[in-house]
């Protein structure tokens, strides 16, 4: 992916890119190992989850790698400023966006609660603006909601996934967790997705910390995942 040399940090509104008022590209129509289409609308009593967890490549096809109860993913930025930006753009730490998966899921298949467990251990969430030696404001972790219990699903896995970094001797998470509402998801240019299906031997940032979010706890994370995993009332609570 791209190594950025100099300190990271953020753009603010007034210094990102001014973006254009629509896409520089197109996007395929069809997932390349899942076979359903890229973008909405989509079936009716399907869910939308958005993670960002480094190079995006990788952290794809983490998800899209689940047994089941996951209809699509694509990926692309959000979390910025630029409308419709390209990935150069991106990359030049001026559109304020992270690299990020659009999971498309089947609640009663397969739970937020899991998607929140693979996330978790998919990555190292305590590196601030890199992930491993991707450097850069576009590799930070997030996790961008779509309904309040996705919202309270995602704090109180945090609360919980930092009980157990700080026990085996991490730092303190640096993930952000925002409404997904007023951050639009842009997809990425058609090269980006599904890149290790079509490059299996492409380059993949991705490595988690070795430490599992164990499940299942005592209680409920919200109905969105009712089946999926729950936080333990004292770590919910922290």
């Amino acid at each position: 992916m791209f190594l950025n040399s100099r300190s990271p940090q953020l753009p603010t509104p007034e210094q990102a890119l001014g973006g254009r008022p629509e896409p520089a590209f197109t996007v395929p129509d069809r997932h390349t190992v899942l076979g359903n289409a890229l973008l909405g609308p989509y079936p009716e009593g399907l869910e939308v989850a958005d993670f960002a967890l480094g190079c995006f490549w990788g952290a794809e096809r983490k998800f899209w790698q689940l047994p089941a109860g996951v209809w699509t993913t694509l990926v692309g930025y959000q979390g910025g400023y630029t409308e419709h930006p390209t990935y150069e753009e991106v990359c030049s730490g001026l559109t304020g966006h992270t690299e990020v998966v659009r999971v498309v899921f089947d609640p009663t298949v397969v739970s937020y609660g899991e998607l929140l467990k693979t996330f978790w251990e998919s990555h190292d969430p305590t590196q601030g603006f890199r992930q491993g030696n991707d450097v850069g404001t576009q590799y930070r972790s997030a996790i961008y909601t779509h309904t309040p219990d996705q919202a309270a699903a995602a704090e109180a896995s945090r609360a919980a996934y930092q009980k157990v970094l700080t026990g085996s001797g991490y730092g303190t998470i640096t993930t952000e967790i925002l409404p997904a509402e007023g951050r639009a998801f842009y997809p990425a240019e058609g090269y980006h997705q599904q890149y290790l299906d079509k490059n299996p031997g492409g380059y993949c940032g991705i490595g988690g910390t070795g430490v599992e979010l164990s499940a299942p706890f005592e209680t409920n994370w919200g109905a969105s995942c009712p089946t999926g995993l729950v936080a333990a009332p004292e770590a919910a609570a922290e």
